[in-house]
């Protein structure tokens, strides 16, 4: 693999550059704001899109306010009948049940299966320890609502107490913090060259993280304070600034087989190459990138080191991508279905009037039925309840009102046209949501149901790349995190945690042999994440949960078609049981169904069995065997 350990740096703290060059800072500081503005300016109709689709969909601001004003002034009814994040959830929650994992292969003779799959453990090990799963869901719902959404990489301290560093995925929950370059072109961040992360503190918070360095708020975006600092505006913008850059590496390769960057060869290194007998075969240079990493105030560079892989851990989750006149547009799921919900909105907040102003119908009756006296209450009497009406029965029969037409059924019909066509706009119809359709056949219900996934399947395959990158980036910087030989945890395929021994060292235990210890039995094998090259896929599919459950469904109804097929397959679904001791009792059964061998008879060499002669058909007589004589027959007396 390609990072090495001196190239591995940490988020420590003692990183943070010496104060006094003021020239170099003041060239970051202008660089990453030149940068800064230039992400700005080509991503801000994206943000203002991003903008406009939350507030609508997500936070019901579906009305125009001079609309609303004017409507609110006449009194009259602006219902927002909502319908939007039914479908977002549909997309969401699918995804939920879908994760995509991420699967790290061996491509090349350095590395093997075995050392793949701890990587795989280690992998899930990250993902378990941060929760990928929630800023994979969180990433995943700013794409679908807003167009665009991310996660992002990040190295600590496995506790305060320790020096081991381990990787953790962290969501970001306001995807307007971040900036990225604007002139990539690759659809996940393999070709970003400079990508930002904003953050608010108060200044207390700041000071007490930053204590040697004055208080200054980077001059940046400030969108995403609104989210952050509601209540007062006593906040500082920080920016964590990832810079790219191209470098030439030079590449030795050992004549025992071993390919390594001469910056990874340390002393102690030469001196083993040299005790061993381990020469240099041929080298080459290489072009490569390092990626810095940078904490900026307004003024000052807080924090500087360099990431230990080669690509920024920033992971983008776009939505749907259109690329129009250069411009790389991302839209939301919900975007064209604005006006559709719109019109929604305008007839059944008019149908609603029309029913709402059914007892305000006038009284009709002939002139002069209404005494003087009495107008008052008449005037009132379709607002308010009297016990009693009076008239005058000179001027004819009692007062009728005037019958409520119902609501115009071009109304109704409008507001159902407005509904099935956000249905056809976001590819989700009423089978997909679980309710009642107009399909009554099983395989028309399934067919349906396909056609919403299809529809919107790239959102789902986005995450997936974007979790491919994500675990790129997490393959790159393993081998850096892990600088000395350890024991560690990793997890399986089935969840299960498993402990294995690792060394990372250019130059100790090359062939990767099991240790022997002093009373001479084999030890479990080292595994060496710093040798081979190992590529990253994603496999999209239900969870291993989900897939138990299919399974025990599966057995269980096998056991019913086929009777008899329980002492076969039972302790298979035992197995695949969640109880606690599921597999001992899957053991004892598997023990108990073994057939179990027949002792056999001894024979006793001294009573010989008696043997039985054959019969000849024709005489009738016993056939004698060769070289035996025929017993005497007896004489009837």
């Amino acid at each position: 693999m390609e990072a090495t350990q001196d190239e591995a740096k940490t988020e420590d703290k003692s990183s943070r550059p010496k104060k006094g060059d003021a020239n170099k800072e003041a060239d970051i500081i202008k660089e990453a704001t030149e940068r800064f503005e230039e992400s700005q300016e080509g991503s801000d109709f994206n943000r203002n899109r991003y903008e406009e689709d939350i507030n609508f969909g997500r936070l019901g601001d579906q009305w125009p306010r001079d609309v609303k004003r004017q409507r609110e002034l006449e009194a009259r009814p602006c219902l927002t009948i909502n319908k939007i994040p039914p479908f977002v959830r549909q997309v969401v929650n699918d995804a939920r049940q879908n994760k995509p994992g991420i699967i790290v292969s061996p491509v090349d003779n350095g590395a093997d299966k075995a050392t793949a799959e701890v990587i795989n453990g280690l992998v899930r090990a990250v993902q378990r320890n941060s929760n990928a799963d929630i800023a994979f869901d969180t990433a995943l719902d700013h794409a679908v609502s807003g167009g665009f959404g991310f996660f992002r990489i990040g190295i600590h301290y496995s506790s305060p107490e320790s020096f081991d560093l381990e990787a953790r995925i962290h969501r970001i929950p306001n995807p307007l913090l971040v900036h990225w370059d604007v002139n990539s072109t690759e659809f996940d961040a393999s070709d970003w060259n400079y990508g930002f992360v904003s953050d608010f503190f108060t200044k207390d918070e700041f000071e007490s993280q930053w204590p040697d360095h004055e208080v200054s708020s980077f001059q940046g975006d400030e969108r995403g304070a609104v989210n952050h600092f509601s209540i007062h505006e006593d906040h500082v913008q920080v920016a964590e600034y990832f810079l790219r850059e191209p470098v030439t590496r030079k590449l030795l390769e050992l004549d025992n087989g071993m390919v390594i960057r001469e910056s990874s060869l340390t002393d102690e290194g030469r001196m083993l190459m040299l005790v061993e007998g381990v020469n240099i075969k041929r080298e080459r240079l290489v072009q490569t990138h390092k990626v810095m990493r940078r904490v900026l105030s307004g003024t000052e560079v807080l924090e500087e080191d360099e990431w230990p892989g080669e690509s920024i851990p920033i992971c983008p989750v776009w939505g749907e991508e259109i690329i129009y006149e250069g411009r790389r547009h991302f839209r939301s799921m919900i975007h064209d279905a604005k006006d559709s919900q719109m019109m929604l909105n305008f007839w059944r907040s008019a149908s609603t009037e029309l029913v709402a102003l059914a007892p305000k119908t006038p009284f009709i009756g002939p002139r002069g039925f209404v005494h003087p006296d009495d107008t008052e209450k008449w005037e009132s009497a379709n607002t308010r309840s009297h016990a009693y009406l009076e008239y005058d029965p000179s001027a004819g029969g009692p007062p009728t009102r005037q019958p409520f037409g119902g609501v115009p059924s071009g109304a109704i019909n409008e507001a159902m046209m407005c509904a099935d066509d956000m249905k056809s706009i976001v590819g989700i119809y009423d089978s997909a949501l679980g309710a009642r359709s107009n399909e009554t056949s099983g395989k028309a219900i399934l067919a349906r149901q396909k056609e919403s996934d299809v529809s919107n399947f790239h959102f789902v395959d986005n995450l997936s790349r974007a979790i491919q990158y994500a675990g790129k980036c997490l393959v790159e910087i393993i081998p850096s995190i892990y600088t000395a030989r350890s024991t560690l945890r990793i997890i399986g395929s089935d969840q299960k945690e498993k402990v294995v021994q690792l060394v990372n060292s250019n130059m100790e235990n090359q062939q990767q042999q099991p240790q022997v210890d002093e009373e001479n039995e084999l030890q479990e094998k080292l595994y060496d994440l710093n040798t081979g090259r190992y590529d990253v896929t994603v496999k999209a599919g239900p969870t291993y949960e989900s897939q138990r459950e299919e399974t025990r469904e599966t057995l269980i109804e096998i056991m019913r078609q086929v009777p008899g097929s329980a002492e076969f397959i039972g302790d298979i679904l035992l197995e695949h049981m969640d109880f606690e001791g599921a597999e001992k009792v899957a053991e004892r059964m598997r023990m108990a169904t073994q057939p179990q061998p027949q002792p056999q008879q001894p024979q006793n060499p001294q009573q010989p069995q008696p043997q039985v002669p054959q019969i000849d058909p024709n005489t009738g007589q016993p056939i004698q065997p060769q070289g035996q004589p025929l017993p005497q027959q007896g004489i009837p007396q």
